[in-house]
């Protein structure tokens, strides 16, 4: 039996000199340590044994094991050591080619604008004032002359947080809570982001607004059509003609649209326009007294105004563009225009 072992030793260690796959060396290891392996058939035997030869039979049947099991789990440390080596140099980097060229952003087209709006504002003497974007019901509608059971709120579907808290719907409040800490003169405008559940080609739920307000003794409706003109001038060519029309916003009496002579068309009628050969391009009017009122300030002495315009209609029309979605849709093809 002896004999046996040592020749089955002999065996195994030929066998695994000659394998270098894992499936073979997986293979060996079933046929001579597996349950029906021939190791552990010979070791079955033992109990057959003289008693005096069961310990050294045993000695060296553990001594076989071990050293086919040693054997084995050497081989397959090699393979896998070779095979973590081979994906090392499979992903190494060759420092010889070239570099791939960073791609270098852009500002957004409508940051572009809206700095264009601010700096065109900022020489008139005004500056920029910012507030929450989450919002009080008071601020957002209530201060500005537009109580809870006023129809002019259907003017502004609102996204509301509770019943007394709302995402902001225009940029307004902004002058409410600058009025409330400054007193006259006052010259604000106050960009951001402003939400309305509404969404096409010409609406999204989140947009940015500019608006503007200026108080201060003896302003009147003539001060209001020559800033807004020398801004529409500015963003539009000196050429641009504007046009005031009379409208209604609570916050403002009297309040006027202002439209522009259509840059696509120059007036004559198109799809742009809806053959008017007009764009409506922001909304305007002096503060009304009721607003003055919330905050303190007496009507009798001062006088104000305020605008408001969106930002993205500014940009779609300065750059011809058709489709406001294009602004959020991160597409680096468009963003490159710009």
């Amino acid at each position: 039996m002896i004999r046996q072992l040592e020749e089955l030793a002999r065996r195994a260690d030929a066998e695994l000199q000659e394998a270098h796959a894992e499936e073979a060396l997986n293979e060996l290891r079933t046929k001579y340590l597996g349950r029906k392996g021939l190791l552990t058939q010979m070791l079955r035997q033992l109990g057959s044994a003289p008693p005096a030869e069961r310990p050294r039979l045993g000695k060296l049947s553990n001594e076989i094991k071990d050293k086919i099991a040693g054997a084995l789990d050497a081989a397959l440390k090699r393979i896998e050591d070779s095979r973590g080596d081979e994906l090392l140099r499979q992903e190494a980097v060759d420092v010889t080619l070239p570099g791939r060229a960073v791609r270098i952003g852009q500002r957004h087209p409508v940051t572009q604008v809206m700095e264009e709006i601010c700096g065109i504002f900022s020489r008139l003497g005004f500056t920029v004032e910012e507030g929450p974007e989450i919002e009080t019901d008071y601020y957002n509608f209530e201060a500005l002359n537009i109580p809870k059971d006023h129809p002019a709120r259907d003017m502004q579907d609102t996204f509301y947080v509770s019943d007394n808290i709302v995402l902001r719907t225009h940029t307004s409040p902004v002058q409410i809570r600058t009025m409330e800490k400054m007193r006259p003169p006052v010259r604000i405008l106050s960009p951001g982001k402003v939400y309305r559940p509404d969404s096409d080609v010409s609406h999204t739920p989140m947009f940015h607004q500019i608006e503007g307000l200026l108080v201060d003794r003896g302003i009147t409706f003539g001060d209001l059509k020559g800033v807004l003109t020398f801004f529409l001038q500015e963003v539009f060519g000196a050429d641009i003609l504007p046009r005031f029309r009379p409208s209604f916003f609570p916050f403002t009496e009297p309040s006027a649209e202002v439209d522009i002579r259509c840059v696509m068309c120059g007036g004559e009628g198109c799809r742009v326009c809806g053959q008017s050969g007009w764009l409506e391009i922001l909304g305007s009017g002096m503060v009304d007294p009721a607003v003055f009122a919330n905050v303190g300030y007496d009507p009798e002495e001062y006088s104000g105004f305020a605008f408001g315009l969106g930002v993205e209609r500014i940009a779609m029309l300065k750059y011809g563009i058709s489709d406001i979605r294009l602004f959020f849709e991160n597409d680096a093809r468009f963003l490159e225009q710009f």
